[in-house]
């Protein structure tokens, strides 16, 4: 099969990096460098050189935006329709799971998705229910705390309080805004990620059908890795498993998105 293609508008660096073999491979380049074409031409290197079904490969990337082009990209290097091939955000993964699983999660099958602006409401809803004055507890700042948490993978039940009278209250409106969202089925951003690191978490035969189904797994951005994401990542890990990263190490140092900076400095740990 000719696989000219794969390798236009490519250097040598990053001709290294489409066909390496490694098991566990992470990128590092900076912005504007090419890195999410790295990722497009090795999905079409898997699939057109060494004949890798387009069924085993889970790509990830960090908008809708970069999601849809990586899609195009692919598509037009392999020149076909990928059809069900799984390439979207960390939520768009998150919920397509979800609505698979909608019952071994804890939801009802037509859960509701809340946007920021929705869970901002919620949580002034939550407020006002326990007598808080917006004032002194602002909505967006009890916003921010929440998904704080949950981008650090923890339950209201697991914030650590300690004399933090702050943390407390937070924690307070933290627990009953869970305990609405439970009842109205309702699930906003960061709960579509905990939720699935959740279901992945306590259900083994959910866990092992994805870890055997995804052999190899592709993420742009990576600097931009939560505690949650990453937990997400490594349970779907094995000694089978490919992991392959793209992102910019100087960028980690920011913090976007919650991010984690270990995730760039200890990619070379046993975990990974």
């Amino acid at each position: 099969m000719d696989v000219s293609d794969i390798f236009k508008n490519l250097n040598e660096p990053q001709r290294q990096a489409v066909t390496s073999e490694s098991q566990n491979l992470l990128v590092l380049a900076g912005a504007g460098s090419g890195k999410t074409r790295v990722i497009a031409h090795r999905v079409a290197w898997l699939i057109k050189g060494l004949g890798v079904s387009p069924h085993s490969l889970l790509t990830v990337t960090f908008t809708n935006k970069a999601a849809s082009e990586m899609r195009g990209r692919i598509e037009a290097i392999v020149e076909e329709d990928m059809g069900n091939f799984w390439c979207g955000t960390f939520h768009g993964i998150s919920h397509r799971l979800l609505r698979s699983h909608w019952e071994e999660a804890g939801l009802r099958r037509e859960f509701a998705i809340l946007d920021s602006e929705d869970q901002f409401r919620v949580i002034k809803r939550v407020g006002k229910s326990l007598g808080l004055d917006d004032a002194k507890w602002p909505p967006r700042q009890i916003q921010w705390f929440i998904n704080k948490q949950k981008d650090e993978c923890r339950r209201s039940k697991d914030v650590e309080i300690g004399d933090d009278y702050f943390a407390e209250k937070m924690n307070q409106v933290y627990t009953a805004y869970e305990e609405l969202c439970e009842r109205e089925s309702l699930v906003d951003f960061g709960e579509l990620l905990l939720r699935t690191y959740m279901l992945l978490r306590h259900n083994e035969q959910i866990l092992q059908h994805y870890q055997r189904r995804f052999k190899h797994i592709l993420v742009d951005e990576f600097q931009d890795l939560s505690a949650c994401r990453i937990d997400f990542l490594k349970s779907l890990l094995t000694a089978n498993n490919y992991l392959f990263g793209v992102g910019d190490d100087w960028q980690s140092i920011y913090r976007f998105t919650g991010s984690d900076i270990s995730v760039m400095t200890d990619f070379k740990n046993k975990l990974w």
